[in-house]
């Protein structure tokens, strides 16, 4: 039915004047990589890593320079998917339970579906291991993931992936069952991911592709082609798996770029690439490792790192591409942030009804379409690590290694001022001082009183949201009860990868 609605809306478009692809949807496919942070691409100035692919996706795309995400993966991957602030998901942490994305909200593949969208997800999922949240049972018509935050992870909680499971030749859930797969996990994403693309790209319906890479997420472990590049030059273990899986990346942004250039895909698909917190201390030499004689540690001059509330823990890139309609080459320094993509997704999509009392982001259209230059009405954002130990009081966490930014100001809180100091916490003024250097707290107290006032406001929101805390941990595995289950009832097949 819904294709035959397509096909007569297509029709009255062609006698309007119009053209089938001004009448379709544009296709949207959104690459998100783990944990590799903002520094680690070429075109961000880092001094020795290769992303030619990436590099000319940048050139190619308008690009977001200020995108902030959350400190950690499945906050983000939670705000991605409900354009609202991952505590109020009720996800305050990546495992012990409170990584499980809240089953009240409407999530951005039901919300895409209203316009007709058929989506997919390839890699890491990281929002609930149990069925009632897996991606499958969440409006995703193509799921091929692992389970808990990484490739063979396992906790004293649900969170946990197949047993024995590693970075080569993973077993897979695929739509519900476990397949063995052969290769290297981020290749296989890839490969999943342009099959089904290329089994969608000639309907009448669009697509939405989340292919959402476990890399260089740790164990830092990436092919040998890929690594010794960097050992070569004298890095260690950690560093030369981190830096390798990037450029493995890397090479398959340029094989999904070729093929949406071979399937003519380009003119009517959106691609946008990010990721999902700041870099880890896989290229930083903080795992133990120095970075190598001559190369310098870089991360694009920022402070922090994954897990803080700093700009280097929450800034990512956010690179868009649509050739023939946005402009390429564009730098909007207006502060965005993952909250705004499911209302951005809609807007394209033509939606105007968004989940109601749930949606917090803004559609960041008005500037793609270059109707505007800047989005003028400020606001804040806010972040806070969470992670508390399980069982403990939320809020006697509310005034710890939490954040509040606008688009000049980062205060980075405390719950007291310190001792010779009149103003709690730290300030930094993030257009002249973006790498956080100067506290100027005590100059504009003023500014600290809005921005605790309104985080105050924010945290009384979102603290009866909170639905995990007192969740009791899992006495069981789902994706261990489920591999043994298929084990007993004839085994693990072998996928067969798709004909590109």
């Amino acid at each position: 039915m819904q294709s035959f609605l397509r096909f007569f809306a297509v029709f009255l478009c062609v006698l309007c004047g119009s053209n089938q692809a001004e009448a379709k949807q544009p296709n949207i496919i959104l690459v998100i990589t783990d944990d590799q942070g903002y520094g680690p691409v070429g075109r961000h100035g880092h001094p020795w890593i290769r992303t030619p692919n990436l590099d000319k996706l940048y050139d190619a795309s308008t690009r977001f320079t200020r995108f902030l995400v959350s400190p950690t993966c499945a906050p983000t991957r939670s705000a991605i998917m409900t354009g609202r602030h991952p505590m109020k998901n009720g996800v305050t942490h990546t495992i012990l339970e409170r990584e499980r994305m809240t089953l009240k909200a409407m999530i951005l593949p039901q919300v895409l579906k209203q316009a007709g969208y058929t989506s997919g997800i390839f890699g890491k999922w990281h929002l609930g291991d149990e069925e009632p949240y897996q991606p499958h049972t969440r409006g995703f018509d193509e799921a091929f993931i692992h389970g808990a935050g990484g490739i063979g992870q396992a906790y004293n909680c649900s969170c946990a992936d197949a047993p024995g499971n590693k970075y080569f030749n993973p077993v897979i859930r695929h739509n519900g069952s476990f397949v063995k797969t052969k290769g290297f996990c981020t290749d296989l994403f890839f490969t999943s991911a342009l099959g089904w693309i290329k089994s969608k790209k000639d309907g009448d319906d669009p697509f939405f592709a989340y292919i959402t890479t476990n890399a260089p997420h740790g164990p830092f472990i990436a092919p040998p082609k890929n690594t010794k590049y960097f050992t070569d030059l004298g890095f260690g273990k950690t560093q030369a798996g981190f830096y390798g899986m990037i450029e493995n990346i890397d090479e398959n942004m340029g094989r999904l770029m070729g093929k949406l250039k071979e399937w003519d895909l380009y003119k009517d698909t959106i691609l946008i690439f990010m990721s999902d917190n700041g870099m880890t201390g896989g290229g930083s030499g903080r795992s133990g490792q120095p970075v190598a004689k001559g190369y310098p540690f870089f991360n694009a001059g920022m402070k922090g790192l994954k897990g803080s509330a700093d700009e280097g823990g929450v800034r990512v890139p956010f690179l868009v591409r649509w050739d023939g309609h946005w402009k390429a080459g564009r730098d909007f320094d207006t502060v965005s942030a993952h909250i705004d993509i499911l209302p951005t997704f809609a807007a394209i999509a033509g939606i105007k009804q968004l989940p109601k009392n749930q949606v917090e982001g803004r559609s960041l259209l008005p500037l793609l379409n270059g109707e505007r230059k800047t989005l003028s009405d400020d606001r804040y954002l806010f972040t806070h690590r969470a992670r508390w130990a399980t069982g403990t009081e939320p809020n006697t966490h509310q005034w710890k290694n939490f954040a509040v930014r606008s688009q000049q100001w980062r205060y980075i809180g405390a719950q007291q001022a310190r001792k010779g100091n009149t103003v709690p916490g730290a300030l930094y003024d993030m257009v002249k001082d973006s790498g956080q250097k100067e506290n100027v707290a005590e100059q504009h107290p003023e500014v600290v009183k809005k921005m605790r006032t309104a985080y105050e406001q924010f945290w009384k929101e979102a603290r009866p949201l909170m639905v995990n805390e007192s969740a009791p941990m899992s006495k069981t595995r789902p994706f261990h009860v489920w591999f043994a289950e298929q084990m007993k009832k004839g085994g693990i097949p072998q996928w067969k990868a798709p004909s590109l």
